[in-house]
């Protein structure tokens, strides 16, 4: 099968998450990356938190899928002239260092542009150009916080609280990708590359735009009816965090199943939604709330939305997590089961849309990671183990027409 961005070579700067990320999606879908690593050493994320000794950990396998690694000094003469010939044989160079190091290194944007002026030059920066923080180092948590997801997250009489979910980090990759294939688009229709960057602030900023209108709305009436904060509580000139609540402007919250005393994940994620007070209502078998004045509209139901949770705790109280989402899906009510990370590791249906994927690899065997979340009619992306440090330099040396023995030279140089 033809993968649909087959033929377009991308040179792989990018370390830890946001941009591994980025290069690993344009990877599954037939990219040929070629990541560019310090020689001895490599990604720093080979080393981190490893689970089995001498082997790359699982930080480092589950973002670098599908890529060839080069080892690289780009200190040296000769890897510099390698890095040159590379650039003028790619089409992206994707890459998250500080700012600056690429000037450093000899290849700012005017002499990858004068290398090759197709080269699309895609940046993983912490804040925008020009921002008042765009010297400071950024990582998750920092972008987290900087994004706006931090403040608008937990409850409301306690701290801050940081996502478990990479929004300052992959969330960027994904955003990086949009941006690279748009460029690859355009390049297409001007003949011209260009520099594409995403900041992480921007990036989880972009996921809390329903936070951003919630701000505006608050200025304008001085309160959001569909916290949990409203009717009897009071609001600042924020945002509050608002616990489990919905975003959407639909009441929700997680609720206790069997189990809870014991299990810290049996519950359920249930949402009251308007259209489906009636199925509710005939679900946790309360059909008279359904023309009750004082449970019949939304308005009349937020009051006292505590106590129907409360209800319908008592309802679940005798159902795992799972029997009760058999039951409530029936009546097409939208709930889930709170799934751990071992449910959905072995969850089958995950398995056979390759959103949970087995891959072999060299030196850890069988490892367990993430495949595409994008599905496609004809395409099904393959996803192969990350390479081993350095695995592929003698492969894309000869492809740039280096002999073995030049390649040898390089290496006693240790330029590679």
């Amino acid at each position: 099968m033809t993968k649909p961005l087959e033929g377009i070579k991308i040179i792989d700067f990018t370390h830890v998450q946001a941009g591994p990320a980025c290069t690993q999606l344009l990877a599954w879908f037939g990219a040929d990356v070629i990541k560019v690593e310090r020689p001895g050493s490599g990604d720093v994320t080979r080393n981190q938190l490893r689970d089995i000794p001498d082997a790359d950990a699982l930080y480092f396998t589950m973002l670098n899928s599908n890529k060839k690694s080069l080892t690289l000094d780009t200190k040296k003469p000769e890897g510099k002239e390698i890095l040159e010939k590379l650039v003028r044989e790619s089409d992206v160079l994707v890459e998250n260092f500080g700012p600056g190091a690429l000037d450093r290194m000899g290849f700012s944007w005017e002499r990858l542009n004068e290398l090759n002026p197709k080269m699309i030059v895609a940046s993983v920066k912490g804040f925008s150009d020009g921002h008042h923080y765009d010297d400071l180092k950024v990582y998750e948590n920092v972008a987290q916080c900087a994004g706006g997801a931090a403040s608008t997250t937990g409850f409301w009489d306690g701290p801050p609280t940081i996502s478990a979910a990479a929004l300052g980090d992959s969330n960027t990759g994904m955003h990086l990708a949009i941006g690279i294939l748009t460029a690859l688009i355009g390049r297409d229709k001007t003949g011209k590359g260009q520099k594409v960057a995403v900041s992480m602030q921007d990036s989880v900023l972009n996921l809390c735009r329903v936070k951003l209108r919630d701000q505006q709305r608050l200025e304008r009436v001085g309160y959001l009816e569909e916290y949990p904060q409203y009717p009897h509580g009071e609001f600042s000139d924020v945002v509050p965090r608002g616990g489990n609540a919905g975003g959407g402007g639909q009441p929700g919250w997680v609720l206790k199943c069997k189990g809870w005393e014991t299990d810290p994940n049996a519950y359920i994620y249930f949402t009251i939604q308007g259209h489906a007070w009636e199925p509710i209502c005939r679900a946790i078998g309360k059909p008279e709330w359904i023309d009750d004045p004082a449970y019949k509209t939304a308005e009349a139901r937020q009051p006292h939305i505590f106590d129907i949770f409360g209800t319908i705790e008592t309802w679940l109280a005798d159902k795992t997590k799972f029997e009760a989402v058999d039951i409530l899906r029936k009546f097409d009510i939208p709930c889930a089961p709170v799934l751990t990370m071992k449910e959905l590791a072995n969850d089958p249906s995950l398995r056979a849309s390759g959103t949970i994927v087995e891959v072999p690899h060299k030196k850890r065997g069988t490892y367990l990671t993430v495949g595409s979340p994008i599905k496609f009619s004809d395409l099904k992306p393959e996803v192969t183990a990350s390479p081993l440090l350095g695995e592929h330099t003698d492969e894309v040396l000869a492809s740039l027409g280096y002999s073995q023995q030049e390649i040898f030279n390089l290496r006693e140089v240790k330029a590679v």
